[in-house]
């Protein structure tokens, strides 16, 4: 299914300022971030013109439009009114041409404005356009900040995600999702994970039912959306398993094109789950901030095998010398061999 955004959602969230064909907005479809500058198609060139995309006219666009003749600016208006093209934005609070205004009224397409610069409302309006056009996936998995470090908590069910969940928002932290979690690629490297909104701020415990946090902990305990930025799986301890114990187990997990490294949490009856998430969120921010305390163990105990190595080497050596100063005496064999010979 295609995402698309309706063109008065875009006028809310970016305060834009309607000039003309109000009775449009929620009928016109936004289904591309790009927005489209549309410069050669003022001097009328239209071969590969993103019809579908939004129309930004800058100060560029809109000096170069005043110097054209009005049949000129009309015809070229008109031809930039496509079926599917969303809506026409002028920004700066730039005079809009009034070939423009007739033009979008013919084929029902509306006229914005903006006080921003062109480039700042661009930036807006695509950051905002592609968070809500991304490809979504849904995950099985509860999502929690713990220091401002997003963390998908994934397991089987019934392994305790919710009520490792429950606690870790009693000890401070903010609940993001539960049980179903909305993954969207913000960007190559970002992923961005929030609650269906069926769902939000509402937590499952078994033998409680459904809870809502918000109300039961206030604001503070529950987040719309976060990064991700490590996943943290429950598995249940088994003896047949060797499980990370010096953590330098590097596991990953890929959603989309986005590799985010995971952590294994063995489960077993009294361990805190929700206290060892926090410590390995907090360890995992010192890995990110430069400090790896595994590499720390791991370079001390080589320098230590060596030190040792080194003293063992200089106590032989030492050991040979003494040796090889002292004066050779005959041994119990060489003795023995003597005597037989003077016997002889």
């Amino acid at each position: 299914m295609v995402q698309s955004v309706k063109v008065s959602e875009l006028v809310t969230r970016a305060n834009l300022e309607v000039y003309a064909g109000a009775e449009y907005l929620k009928q016109r479809q936004i289904t591309v971030s790009d927005i489209s500058r549309p410069g050669l198609e003022l001097t009328g060139y239209f071969n590969y013109y993103p019809h579908d995309r939004i129309q930004l006219f800058g100060r560029t666009e809109i000096s170069f439009a005043k110097k054209m003749m009005s049949e000129e600016r009309l015809m070229i208006f008109r031809k930039m009114c496509g079926e599917d093209t969303p809506v026409f934005i002028v920004s700066r609070s730039l005079p809009v041409p009034t070939e423009m205004l007739q033009a979008a009224k013919e084929a029902g397409i509306p006229v914005l404005g903006s006080k921003l610069a062109t480039t700042r409302l661009s930036s807006l309006m695509t950051d905002y356009l592609e968070g809500r056009l991304a490809e979504r996936r849904s995950l099985h998995g509860v999502l929690v900040d713990i220091y401002g470090i997003g963390v998908l908590i994934t397991g089987d069910s019934g392994v305790g995600k919710s009520e490792t969940a429950l606690e870790l928002v009693k000890r401070g932290h903010r609940l993001i999702a539960d049980d179903r979690v909305e993954v969207y690629e913000q960007d190559e490297q970002t992923l961005i994970g929030e609650a269906p909104a069926i769902l939000r701020h509402l937590l499952e415990i078994r033998g409680i039912g459904i809870i809502d946090v918000m109300n039961l902990f206030g604001a503070g305990a529950v987040r719309s959306d976060t990064p991700i930025q490590v996943v943290m799986h429950l598995e249940t301890w088994t003896a047949d398993k060797n499980f990370d114990r010096l953590g330098n187990g590097e596991e990953t997990m890929q959603i989309f094109d986005v590799t985010l490294p995971k952590i294994t949490i063995p489960v077993k009856i009294g361990r805190n789950l929700a206290i060892i998430i926090e410590v390995a969120a907090m360890n995992y921010r010192a890995k990110t901030m430069g400090y790896d305390a595994t590499k720390t163990f791991e370079s001390n105990l080589n320098q230590l095998i060596q030190e040792n190595t080194l003293e063992d080497e200089a106590a032989e050596a030492a050991h040979k010398t003494t040796n090889d100063a002292l004066p050779n005496t005959p041994t119990e064999k060489d003795k023995e061999q003597d005597k037989d010979g003077g016997q002889a």
